[in-house]
């Protein structure tokens, strides 16, 4: 049970989730009609972006000691890196932008930077759960793509498998001891609202 935890904590870490919603924004929706070269490409900045930026950085303050863990267990660690995370989900927001992507994809990026700010803010008093934003965050990009029909496919299915995929990965920071019920359930739902309401603007 463990090592299943901790791999469901890897695989949907927060900063590779932005990539896996942009995966699904691009083949669950009306986006699937464009190129397959134009769609991972965008895929593949997406990744370097929210992902290898921001893991840079936190690497670099690892070796330079001002976290004393890369996995941002402490919660001391984790104001610098929750910033630089969220200027990278805004950078990204402004490369969907500027590349004339759809309006609603660019503000699932500017909802995951405003559920960063509100988890960095909390966590200045209290530990909430990055994890739990992060794949409540993806599950609310589902919900959103069903109620303005931009996808392509039946939903239910999908936005099934999200719910139940955030629940294990839940479950999995519970088990590990990284939080508590309460600080999961409110890292969930700030990911989720964040999300849902500035993806309806």
């Amino acid at each position: 049970m463990k090592r299943i935890s901790q791999l469901l904590s890897l695989l949907f870490s927060p900063l590779l989730v932005p990539t896996y919603g942009m995966m699904l924004a691009s083949f669950l929706s009306v986006l699937a009609i464009l190129p397959h070269r134009v769609l991972w490409t965008t895929v593949a900045i997406t990744f370097v972006i929210t992902c290898v930026l921001p893991l840079t950085v936190i690497l670099a303050l690892y070796k330079s000691g001002m976290v004393k863990d890369p996995g941002l267990n402490e919660r001391g660690d984790r104001f610098i890196p929750y910033g630089v995370a969220m200027l990278c989900y805004l950078g990204c927001a402004f490369f969907l932008y500027r590349a004339a992507a759809p309006a609603w994809l660019s503000l699932f990026y500017v909802g995951g930077a405003a559920a960063i700010a509100v988890n960095t803010l909390v966590n200045l008093k209290w530990k909430i759960s990055a994890h739990a934003a992060a794949v409540s965050g993806l599950v609310a990009m589902l919900f959103r793509l069903a109620a303005t029909h931009q996808a392509i496919y039946d939903m239910n299915v999908w936005i099934s498998c999200g719910v139940v995929l955030a629940g294990m990965v839940m479950t999995s920071r519970v088990y590990l001891g990284r939080h508590t019920l309460l600080q999961v359930l409110a890292g969930a739902a700030n990911g989720f609202l964040c999300v849902w309401l500035i993806s309806g603007i």
